[in-house]
């Protein structure tokens, strides 16, 4: 059943392992064991895709409450070991991969050597749950129903500008943020296609831009060849202050417009307030809210 679960959760038998740590073809044959007990197909099979039959969907409505009680049932034995254990699994942006859980996972798993940390590195939004993670990290505090958030990592961040000075010399330094508009600058993509604009702030006065440039590259999963790209002197890049600092501190990068860099509140820890909360998970949040930030919950 907890296979059946995790392809129904996942759409299909190779995203099904990944996120439950089986086989592709283990979680196939318990699939097959359960319709054989059972005497029904669970799942539509094709070549391109997974989805659950009438009788499948219907089953998985009533498993998952009733599995998610059995793990429930089977994490209260982890209040009676000396320490916590067991793995909490994760779903987190590159950008939090890359500047905010180095400075927390070291810590808290040597704080607790027994739990397993699994980090699914997504840029999209996802339904935590149903990809089959504990919890998610995201800069959005808008929350769905019963979802909890707590504040992780640094508060307050920005985003810097910046370009190497050899172009800075070649075509001149904006003075304005429309005068991005007139350099090449090094763009960003979400997964979904979209592009943000750069968004500058000064004494109140809020601009948006929507310069061109010669790279265009999938935010988190390529964000380093535009690193290079511009290190290089390719064109300005608009990206996470933190990112930016080693260059900045090298000289590599020089600063373009800082008096608009841009202020924004740090990412949120989220996870459902509907079920029971997993040993390691509970040991997480409360790692989180003791390493730093106000740690108010947010519901």
């Amino acid at each position: 059943m907890f296979a059946f679960l995790a392809v129904v959760r996942a759409g299909g038998f190779r995203e099904g392992a990944r996120a439950s740590g089986m086989s592709a073809s283990r979680l196939s044959e318990s699939v097959q064991r359960l319709e054989t007990r059972l005497g029904v197909r669970l799942l539509h099979r094709t070549t391109r895709s997974v989805s659950p039959t009438e009788a499948g969907a219907q089953l998985a409505e009533r498993l998952f409450p009733a599995l998610g009680e059995v793990e429930a049932a089977l994490d209260v034995a982890n209040h009676y070991r000396d320490r916590p254990a067991g793995t909490l699994k994760l779903n987190v942006p590159a950008t939090v991969a890359r500047l905010v859980l180095p400075s927390i996972v070291t810590p808290f798993l040597k704080t607790y050597p027994d739990i397993r940390l699994d980090v699914v590195v997504e840029d999209s939004y996802v339904d935590m749950l149903a990809a089959g993670c504990d919890a998610g990290i995201r800069y959005d505090e808008r929350l769905e129903k019963d979802m909890i958030a707590v504040p992780i990592g640094p508060r307050i961040q920005r985003m810097a500008t910046a370009a190497a000075p050899a172009y800075l010399d070649a075509h001149g330094r904006p003075q304005h943020p429309r005068d991005l508009l007139a350099h090449a600058c090094l763009r960003g993509q979400f997964a979904s296609g979209a592009i943000p604009t750069w968004e500058f702030e000064r004494d109140g006065e809020i601009v948006r831009v929507d310069p061109t440039g010669p790279l265009l590259v999938r935010l988190g999963a390529a964000v380093d060849l535009a690193v290079a790209a511009a290190v290089e002197g390719l064109g300005i890049i608009h990206l996470f202050e933190a990112w930016l600092q080693p260059y900045l501190d090298s000289g590599a990068l020089e600063p373009v417009l800082e008096p608009w860099w841009q202020d924004f509140t740090g990412p949120y820890l989220y996870y459902s307030g509907r079920r029971h909360l997993p040993t390691p998970l509970r040991a997480f949040v409360d790692f989180v809210k003791a390493a730093g930030g106000d740690g108010a919950e947010v519901s």
